[in-house]
């Protein structure tokens, strides 16, 4: 080392000391023990990627004609209701009442609330394209996680409207009224103002799944068939409103959105379209290999099938999914090959163009590029 390299560090003082310095940061009990033990036995993920291998899936898609395949919808259909935790035996009154309705130049915006189920209250926003007769087809439109129903139908976080479509969630369901479908924009469980009073003191984007969605495991139930109930009883409610046609109820969502929709459009045959963006995958290299909410978790369903299975019980009716390429809660390989699989269900029901798939370029997100003119053909 020079005189002047020497000075230098003089000058700098400590901190320049501890720059060059190697850091040996403590990481963990087998520091400097990694050449006597093999680090991947301590690995739980890679544990329970081996558990997946031999995971039965003893009710996965083997059909090989429509019959077949018409016989194990029916049976998985049964299951997945039951792995779900069953929903209630008898539907109460929706008790439904309106709370303001607001025009604005190309849609009308009704809020509404009506009871799911004794004591569990649902508020929705209902939006009519204006200067279009009725009665419209109407797509449920379930949001992902974030402020809830707020930021898709062009509210901002200060409950102002806004016309700049921000977020990951790009207010589509705007976006559908633009495509000349209503939109029943619904909140889910836990979500804006289904939370409860502690969380809500966190602030607008902190959701209610833990502790709601550990409390439906300890019940034997799921957040998912909660919400997939929900989303049944909005249909309920469509079907009672004059300007809607209930031949043609769609679902739409992005993320936890796309997952209700696509666990409730393989129970509910009410729903004659779906699109789900951000979501259809593999539960193994999504919801087993990475950090996710509880509120996607379903006991056992490994023992019987796959997250494509559970998109092939839509088949034959209209199915478009979408998935951005830098998506890192959804790989996009594991999203390609999922697809793959369910649509070889369409193929056995002999209607493979019912099923879509587009990938685009973005990370985590709502696109609609395709997917929008897909529902408005199908339902329109």
């Amino acid at each position: 080392m020079t005189r002047r390299q020497l000075g230098k560090i003089a000058m700098g003082g400590p901190a320049l000391l501890r720059a060059q310095a190697p850091e040996n940061k403590y990481t963990g009990a087998l520091d400097n023990f990694e050449d006597k033990v093999d680090p991947q036995a301590f690995d739980p993920v890679l544990f329970t990627r081996r558990l997946y291998e031999q995971a039965p899936l003893r009710m996965t898609f083997n059909a090989e004609n429509r019959r077949q395949a018409e016989a194990w919808q029916k049976r998985l259909r049964a299951k997945l209701v039951e792995l779900l935790g069953g929903f209630p035996a008898a539907r109460g009154p929706l008790k439904p009442q309106t709370l303001e309705v607001r025009e604005f130049p190309k849609y009308r915006r009704e809020k509404v609330v009506f009871e799911s189920r004794p004591g569990v209250m649902v508020l929705a926003y209902l939006l009519t394209p204006a200067g279009k007769p009725g009665p419209h087809a109407a797509m449920v439109c379930v949001p992902g996680h974030g402020r809830g129903v707020d930021d898709i139908v062009g509210i901002d976080s200060e409950g102002k409207d806004r016309t700049n479509k921000a977020g990951y969630q790009h207010d589509f369901a705007l976006q559908a009224v633009e495509h000349g479908l209503a939109a029943v924009a619904m909140e889910p469980m836990a979500f804006g103002c289904r939370r409860d009073p502690i969380t809500r003191k966190k602030g607008l984007g902190n959701s209610a799944c833990q502790p709601a969605a550990g409390a439906a495991l300890l019940l034997g139930q799921t957040m998912i068939g909660w919400r997939a109930w929900d989303v049944m009883r909005t249909i309920d409610w469509i079907e009672t409103r004059k300007e809607l046609d209930s031949k043609r109820v769609g679902c739409m969502g992005i993320s936890g959105g796309g997952t209700c929709t696509l666990f409730t459009s393989a129970i509910e045959t009410r729903i004659r379209a779906a699109m789900v963006s951000g979501y259809l995958n593999t539960f193994r290299d999504s919801i087993l290999s990475l950090a996710h909410c509880i509120d996607n978790y379903v006991p056992g369903i490994l023992n019987w099938c796959e997250m494509y299975d559970v998109g092939g019980l839509i088949a034959p009716r209209p199915l478009f999914v979408e998935s951005g390429t830098r998506d890192d809660i959804f790989p996009i390989e594991a999203s390609r090959s999922s697809f793959e699989r369910v649509r070889k269900v369409y193929e056995a029901f002999g209607a493979p163009e019912n099923a879509q798939q587009e990938i685009f370029e973005a990370a985590h997100s709502f696109h609609g590029v395709q997917g929008l003119p897909f529902l408005a053909r199908h339902l329109g």
